[in-house]
């Protein structure tokens, strides 16, 4: 009973986020996007551009291009999975459409900032709604399907991928090589900020230290900076010698400090540094999230 009532909490929780992620998509659309003639990519650029050829809220458009891709997702991957997503669709629209016509006063007529200040809570947006199971509709869905065959690939560059088209199609609606400009801008910052929503900062260093004082070297490291690390045992390709590798994934802030350590106890370490954008485990991400 306690965990269905658990779920149903959950469930309410997700729905909450998802009404707000999608809000800030369509408000931002209406008063910062839309007005600076930005075409963020997807079908939000498509319903913005095809608002300047065929007068009807952008919104509106948004709708009914979503209409045969959420037709796809119920196909691919079934119908709770595409409530949520007919839901944020819904609500974007309505927003979107809502605050065109009745918070005109406050539209943002500032280029610079809609590609700026819009593209990032657009992102911010985006992450909100993908963290809860469903996508804002569109190329999200095509997103979403392309993820499960390319896992390697992240959310945001499949996102400025699938944009070029879209954004092309603009430039020559606008007439106007700045805005395709502020377009791409746009599109660069969605795709950032999204990927730091659903990923985090989570960049680390992978550091390996071949020294004749491993064992100095180790307890240092792990009483100073409270991190974990490894012995690889290794053997010296030209001196034959046995050898004690340290091996450790180490937070970027605190690489510095790991390496006045070794300088400190071996000025004649070798030492390899190199990153490390996906770690799990302890301290970092869990097995066990969902691979957005």
């Amino acid at each position: 009973m306690n965990r269905i009532k658990s779920k149903r909490l959950r469930r309410i929780a997700e729905y909450i986020l998802i009404t707000i992620g999608s809000i800030i998509y369509g408000a931002t659309t209406a008063l910062l996007i839309d007005p600076n003639n930005i075409a963020p990519g997807g079908l939000t650029g498509l319903a913005i551009v095809l608002n300047r050829v065929v007068p009807m809220g952008t919104g509106m458009w948004f709708l009914i291009m979503n209409i045969p891709i959420l037709i796809l997702s119920i196909w691919k991957f079934g119908i709770r999975f595409t409530i949520s997503t007919i839901y944020a669709t819904a609500v974007i629209s309505w927003v979107t459409d809502i605050c065109t016509n009745f918070f005109s006063g406050y539209i943002i007529h500032d280029v610079f900032l809609g590609a700026s200040f819009g593209s990032a809570a657009l992102g911010i947006a985006i992450g909100l709604i993908f963290k809860c199971h469903a996508t804002t509709g569109g190329t999200d869905v095509i997103i979403k399907l392309l993820r499960i065959k390319y896992p390697h690939i992240k959310t945001g560059v499949l996102y400025l991928l699938t944009d070029i088209v879209v954004l092309l199609i603009a430039g020559i609606v606008f007439g106007d090589f700045a805005a395709s400009l502020y377009s791409f801008m746009s599109v660069m910052v969605t795709s950032y900020v999204l990927d730091l929503v659903l990923y985090g900062r989570d960049e680390a260093k992978l550091i390996y230290i071949i020294s004749d004082r491993p064992d100095e070297i180790t307890k240092r490291l792990l009483e100073e900076l409270d991190i974990g690390a490894t012995h690889v045992f290794a053997k010296g390709a030209y001196s034959g010698e046995d050898k004690k590798v340290i091996m450790c994934a180490i937070k970027k802030r605190l690489s510095p400090l790991a390496e006045d350590i070794v300088r400190d106890e071996d000025p004649n370490a070798f030492m390899i540094i190199s990153s490390a954008s996906e770690i799990y485990g302890e301290g970092y991400k869990s097995y066990f999230d969902e691979r957005i």
